[in-house]
């Protein structure tokens, strides 16, 4: 049957059982009123009087309560926010009050860098004026008082273009703890698509639409804030490393950036993305591009073992090369990317997009427990002189909200991003609200203009500044071994690893209770050459190792202190991967010790002698001149030459 639910959130139809349980039409009423108390929502067949909570009529069917085909309800309900602010005296008590189902955010675990400025005020400090400061030693005026963290003129004076995330989470903050919504999350994530279904109860788009559930018209603007503030690279090595692939084989190259988060001092609660080694997923590179799958199969396990670190690492970003060397001079490249030309293609900031959107911060501000995305989008390209250099960006909320809505494409013109057409059909339809963009014209004025159908990339673009350390410290001590999926050019293999093993001599360096005096040295040395992630990486892969032997390995090898506490190898040279790998090395130097000794048993007269006769074999054809009296062999591909010449028929050096 159906029936007809009216509620401040507008009028509803429900198609139900008429033995359907209460519980069934109560779940299709908060579908409509996501911030709905569960607890205070009461149901009527009059507008006002003979209210019955829900929660007194569990387990009756809307038969049993004289609900019929076609018949009106009245709801009433009282909202998340209404019940937070019931008690203004007491805002914490008002908060418990909101039913846990709806306070996701509380749940939230944030990361390390969101734990620490929730503990700090971020104060901007002054110190004493001397031309205005006329107080004590000990006082304060308006000329030394501490500056908030969103101050605009000193962000004006420091040329800083956008606001920390903090900063912006404390000037969009209730001044005051007691006011009522002050326990309530701030952030609101912004969406761009129709609401379904709509409050008013008319069907769904395409097959109708009104202002209840149409997005409103969007104005692109410069994002205030930016979830990151810096990139910082931990050593020049890791750049010169993923460079190698484009300077051996000419062709583009990705790269996941891993890192962590640490707060930024140059900025008012500011945050950088510290990027400590980069995994290169499987990919196919082209002179002018690449191609990459995704979602990349290696995630889930890269995350685990990044997990395991010293300090917990993540994926901060990713990196990709965009260089074209100049045909006057190799050595420099093409300056493609400048004012007169792009900084970021549209493609490019679509792509950003996508992977923001996939990749949320966790955020107790939010009430969906997630905003934004602190991914970072770093690009390998040629300076004006033709060097290499790194651009840092993101892309905005409004460019991962407008791609979550399929409403913008990239357009041939790299610089330029076209907006979609709108699209009534069944089971693919699209909605596309109008949208504007301003700009200062020739005469100096503010001017909007409709972004149909294409407006510049530059609205949806974050920059992000980036650098490298003045004292670098990286947490991986070396960065030597192949790195992975760079097949023919770099190739990982057990016995690389045996190998170098045994150059290190590592099957004789046992724990530090065993250790003899002075072979501190060794065990640097292999502490040194542990510390790499593309090997730990690798010997994830070889099964050699348990999960947890690898989980151990990589805590030890990316320890701060692991090169000045070498006691810290102990366990991991009591694993039994580890036994097993030391095993495989000492049979490989033994094979190799047994044939190097029994060659150098031999006199070098003896091989001199067998060389001799071997050469008088083949001129007279080893048979004193028989059949194959006269036939050359060539000593470079030894081809059999029968003729009188001098060089061979085939490869054509001398014989």
């Amino acid at each position: 049957m159906l029936l007809r639910v009216r509620s401040k959130d507008g009028n509803f139809r429900f198609e139900l059982a008429p033995t359907a349980d209460v519980s069934e039409l109560l779940a299709k009423i908060l579908e409509t009123a996501p911030d709905a108390d569960p607890e205070s929502l009461t149901i009527s067949n009059q507008p006002r009087g003979n209210e019955a909570k829900f929660s007194s009529l569990k387990g009756r069917s809307l038969q049993s309560l004289g609900l019929n085909h076609a018949d009106l309800v009245f709801v009433t309900y009282q909202s998340v926010a209404t019940s937070a602010s019931s008690s203004s005296a007491q805002p914490a008590a008002a908060a418990a009050a909101v039913p846990e189902a709806t306070r996701i955010w509380e749940a939230v675990k944030e990361d390390p860098v969101d734990v620490h400025w929730r503990s700090k005020d971020g104060k901007i400090p002054r110190s004493r004026d001397a031309r205005f400061c006329t107080h004590a030693t000990n006082g304060m005026c308006d000329y030394c008082m501490p500056l908030e963290p969103y101050n605009a003129l000193y962000h004006k004076e420091n040329a800083i273009k956008h606001l920390s995330y903090h900063a912006y989470l404390k000037q969009i903050s209730p001044k005051s703890s007691s006011s009522a919504t002050a326990s309530l999350p701030p952030l609101t994530p912004l969406s761009y698509k129709v609401k379904v279904p709509c409050p008013s109860g008319h069907p769904s788009w395409p097959a109708g639409i009104c202002t209840s559930c149409q997005p409103s018209a969007i104005t692109l603007q410069s994002q205030p804030f930016r979830m990151v503030d810096h990139l910082e690279i931990a050593s020049t090595d890791v750049i010169d490393r993923f460079l190698h692939a484009w300077r051996s084989t000419g062709f583009q190259r990705f790269g996941w950036l891993i890192g962590r988060y640490q707060p930024y001092d140059k900025v008012p609660m500011g945050v950088k993305a510290v990027v400590e080694t980069i995994y290169e997923p499987p990919q196919e590179g082209e002179l002018d591009g690449l191609t990459l799958g995704l979602p990349w199969e290696e995630e889930p396990r890269i995350r685990e073992l990044c997990a395991s670190a010293s300090t917990p690492l993540t994926v901060v970003g990713y990196i990709f090369t965009d260089l074209t060397p100049t045909d006057e001079d190799r050595t420099k490249n093409v300056y493609k990317r400048h004012p007169g030309s792009f900084y970021m293609s549209s493609l490019e900031a679509i792509f950003a997009a996508t992977m923001q959107k996939s990749n949320p911060t966790p955020s107790k501000s939010s009430p969906t427990g997630q905003f934004a995305s602190r991914l970072v989008t770093a690009i390998l390209t040629a300076t004006e002189d033709g060097q290499v250099d790194i651009a840092a960006y993101q892309v905005s909320e409004q460019a991962c909200a407008m791609v979550e809505a399929d409403m913008i494409e990239a357009s041939v013109d790299p610089g330029i991003v076209r907006v979609k057409e709108e699209d009534r059909t069944q089971g693919s339809a699209r909605y596309v609200p109008d949208v504007f963009f301003s700009f200062k014209n020739e005469y100096g004025l503010e001017v909007k203009k409709t972004a149909k159908p294409a407006f510049p990339v530059e609205y949806l673009m974050v920059n992000v500044t980036h650098g490298f350390p003045q004292n670098p410290s990286p947490l991986f001590q070396s960065s030597k071994f192949a790195i992975e999926n760079r097949p023919g050019l770099e190739d990982q293999r057990v016995e690389s690893v045996i190998s170098a093993l045994a150059r290190l001599d590592a099957p004789n360096i046992v724990d530090s209770r065993s250790a003899k005096p002075g072979e501190a040295h060794k065990r640097r040395e292999l502490a040194a050459w542990l510390s790499d992630w593309h090997l730990v990486a690798f010997l994830d892969t070889t099964q050699l190792f348990s999960p947890e032997d690898v989980k151990l390995m990589m805590r030890i090898v990316t320890s701060p202190t692991l090169l000045e506490d070498l006691i810290q190898l102990d366990p991991l040279l009591a694993t039994e991967g580890w036994n097993t790998l030391m095993t495989f090395t000492r049979e490989s130097g033994s094979g190799a010790t047994t044939s190097s000794s029994r060659d150098e048993d031999i006199p070098q007269e003896v091989f001199d002698q067998i060389a001799a006769e071997e050469a008088a074999a083949r001129g007279t054809g080893g048979d004193g001149g028989g059949s194959n009296a006269g036939i050359k062999i060539c000593p470079h591909c030894t081809f059999e030459n029968t003729g009188g010449g001098t060089d061979c028929d085939v490869c054509g050096l001398p014989l």
